[in-house]
């Protein structure tokens, strides 16, 4: 009798250029690298032991990402922050996940919203035991069961590059109390709409919300209220 045939598939192994790209790319966002910031394509192929090919290209993906920039003859250099740029950011955030909300009231599971639920919980059992740091974790983890919620790929790929953009600005607001309760606030407004499955109300929850981060972020980065 012949042996049944087993397929195993084994995960796609991490290229150098994905290594760099997410390392870069989340000390950016963490504000380890500051704006402003000279990135020097060499120094980081000597560190990691490599040659500047993967090097070059990761930078080029953070380039097209909108987290560098590249200055001639000198190589990259970490984007500034700028008001400009986080009214639009915030203006075309609402709309993309307005409309994923909206998605999610129709096709939206019980397993995720137990998920919301529990991610709700996990954020203020963190904050009531004096952690709010943690909350840049859930908060990302809200926006993406919501915004996977939709059941369209394209979509949630869109939120999630434009929350990726946002995030080296929110990650200036985050690390207190006072703003992860009322970004939790916000969070559970969004999540009675979704369960109420009222769209207009979905709509109204997400725009105060996202609103409500823009002038935080303002306020605490800008120092205009």
């Amino acid at each position: 009798m012949p042996r049944k045939k087993i397929n195993i598939n084994l995960p796609q192994p991490v290229s150098i250029r994905e290594k760099v790209c997410t390392t870069v790319r989340n000390s950016v966002l963490s504000g380890q690298i500051a704006p402003g910031e000279r990135i020097v394509e060499a120094r980081i192929a000597r560190e990691i032991n490599t040659s500047r090919t993967p090097v070059r290209e990761a930078l080029h993906m953070l380039e097209r990402e909108g987290l560098l920039e590249v200055i001639p003859r000198v190589g990259y250099r970490v984007l500034t922050l700028d008001k400009d740029e986080i009214e639009e950011l915030c203006e075309i955030r609402i709309v993309n996940e307005t409309l994923a909300a909206q998605w999610a009231i129709d096709r939206i599971t019980p397993k995720e919203l137990k998920a919301l639920e529990e991610n709700l919980n996990k954020a203020r059992a963190g904050v009531s035991n004096g952690n709010p740091e943690r909350f840049v974790d859930d908060d990302l983890k809200f926006h993406e069961i919501l915004n996977r919620a939709s059941g369209n790929k394209r979509l949630f790929e869109f939120c999630q590059l434009l929350r990726g953009y946002m995030l080296r600005y929110r990650m200036k607001t985050l690390y207190n109390a006072e703003t992860a309760i009322r970004a939790i606030e916000g969070h559970q407004v969004i999540l009675e709409s979704i369960k109420s499955k009222n769209k207009q109300a979905a709509a109204v929850a997400v725009r105060n919300h996202l609103e409500w981060v823009k002038l935080d972020i303002m306020n605490k980065v800008f120092n205009h209220p």
